[in-house]
């Protein structure tokens, strides 16, 4: 999708603005209580949220220091790599962004992309694992609202 995109752009002379947001580290980051109360709004039962929250939240880690464990501590926040999981939660964290982003474009503070001439579609944004890109119009106006959403959802999922 994205490469249409940018073809149609380049195809038709558009000028588009194009940012691609690597979520470094993002599995290390999330909040527990973001995706607690993320996964409330979006109406998970309350068993599956206790479920979720026992196989993320009561785990512990030793580091290994000259062969010898220390004294384990609890991990407070983050999923772990390899967890079967861990995409799943960080999707359902990553879809706070989508949902961000979709409130811009309701309130006309961020106009995607359209694609084509005639029955244009319209693109705002592409997600992929921990990888996000945002498309847009050129514009300041579609800056200041990408800079404005991207600091709201790392304040809100930590």
């Amino acid at each position: 999708m994205s490469n249409e995109a940018i073809d149609d752009a380049r195809r038709l002379e558009k000028e588009m603005l194009l940012f691609k947001v690597d979520f470094e580290k993002a599995y290390d980051s999330v909040d527990f209580n973001y995706l607690d109360v993320f996964m409330k709004k979006m109406n998970f039962p309350t068993l599956w949220r206790k479920w979720m929250s026992e196989c993320v939240g009561t785990t512990t880690a030793s580091v290994l220091v000259n062969g010898c464990p220390t004294e384990e501590f609890p991990l407070e926040r983050g999923l772990r790599q390899g967890d079967p999981f861990s995409p799943l939660l960080f999707l359902l964290a990553a879809e706070g962004f989508n949902v961000l982003m979709m409130s811009l474009m309701e309130a006309d503070l961020f106009n995607g992309y359209r694609v084509g001439r005639e029955n244009a579609l319209g693109v705002s944004h592409l997600q992929f694992a921990d990888d996000t890109l945002i498309i847009g119009e050129k514009s300041w106006l579609n800056v200041r609202s990408m800079q404005t959403v991207l600091l709201m959802f790392e304040q809100l999922s930590g």
